[in-house]
């Protein structure tokens, strides 16, 4: 099962790009721009890490950000992430950047897109790896601050395909972003947002009412309502769930209570993804090797999270046939002995 999923062809559509800070680039980053932080080494960055609710590792994921401040800082961010997917034989990636978190610091909305976008292309020509943008805005903002970060983004909307919503859910419900996910169709992105993780399965409801969105990020408390994972399966209404994030958080208290792959044996178009890869513990193959080992997933199952998510990715109908077609022939060779 291991060399299995480690050689499996995956797609990522879950990632904060600031959330693959790793200890070692939050330090070089901070000597570079000349930033003093309040840890004296690598490991006391780590010990930091063993955070224990969503608001903890929050402000821990801001506070690292502070040391992104250059074009290059956010192109040597998103390079070392492409570097980790070409380990882990993710194929494809729909990556989250949080713009606000680095306007409000003064970086420009250039220095942001144009490191993030360079990478992306070099990952492209050199790794082999495709990609999308996605523009997130922070829910523990106000809307006014989503609207004029949807005006800023407008100039390079041919490099973010859709926009999301995440941070806390608590207190911030989506009926809260409503107009502003209005004119982010109106512009044409599509839209994803995050619910259903710490919040209620009513946050799943009003995403898909109120803000129209065509994935959930996280959603694994849909099981709180019978009749919305039965429209979840019956739409294929993809979730990105992300199972050590889940756990890290105690959304779960353990991988073997996660709810990952019975979701995927009622027909939910779940999808496996990393989140915060750097805080939580494991990039794309860590986490399908932690739902493989505690919920006794078969080999057929697990490349069905990853044929999940290669339909509910932004890809056009060409690009998925031919990730469908890289994964089926994967999955023949690594089976026809058994079947």
């Amino acid at each position: 099962m291991d060399g299995f999923i480690k050689s499996l062809p995956k797609v990522e559509l879950h990632i904060h790009i600031e959330g693959t800070l790793e200890p070692e680039l939050m330090f070089e980053l901070a000597l570079r721009n000349k930033i003093k932080l309040r840890y004296q080494n690598v490991e006391h960055v780590r010990q930091a890490y063993e955070f224990d609710d969503l608001q903890s590792f929050l402000d821990l994921y801001y506070q690292g950000a502070q040391v992104l401040q250059t074009e290059k800082d956010f192109y040597d961010l998103t390079w070392a992430y492409l570097q980790r997917c070409k380990m882990d034989c993710v194929v494809h990636t729909e990556i989250f950047f949080d713009p606000q978190t680095h306007t409000a610091r003064g970086i420009s909305f250039d220095t942001i897109i144009n490191g993030i976008t360079r990478a992306l292309q070099h990952g492209k020509d050199q790794l082999q790896i495709s990609s999308h943008l996605i523009m997130c805005f922070l829910r523990h903002l106000s809307e006014q601050d989503a609207i004029e970060t949807l005006l800023q983004s407008v100039p390079y909307k041919d490099q973010i395909i859709g926009v999301g919503l995440d941070s806390s859910e608590q207190g911030h419900p989506p009926a809260k972003f409503s107009r502003v996910f209005e004119q982010a169709r109106e512009l044409g992105y599509l839209t994803v947002a995050h619910a259903g993780e710490e919040g209620p399965a009513s946050n799943i409801w009003d995403g898909i009412k109120m803000l129209h969105i065509a994935r959930i990020d996280h959603g694994v408390r849909c099981v709180e309502d019978e009749s919305l994972v039965k429209h979840l399966a019956k739409n294929r209404i993809p979730l990105t769930v992300c199972p050590l994030s889940n756990v890290k958080l105690k959304v779960f208290q353990n991988m073997a209570e996660h709810n990952v792959v019975k979701l995927l044996r009622e027909g939910l178009c779940v999808t496996i993804n990393s989140d915060d890869p750097a805080y939580f513990g494991g990039y794309m193959t860590d986490n399908y090797l932690a739902v493989a080992h505690a919920l006794d997933a078969s080999k057929l199952e697990m490349a069905q999270f990853s044929q999940n998510a290669i339909e509910a990715s932004f890809l056009d109908a060409r690009q998925k046939a031919g990730l469908k077609q890289v994964l089926l022939q994967y999955v023949d060779q690594q089976l026809r002995p058994i079947l």
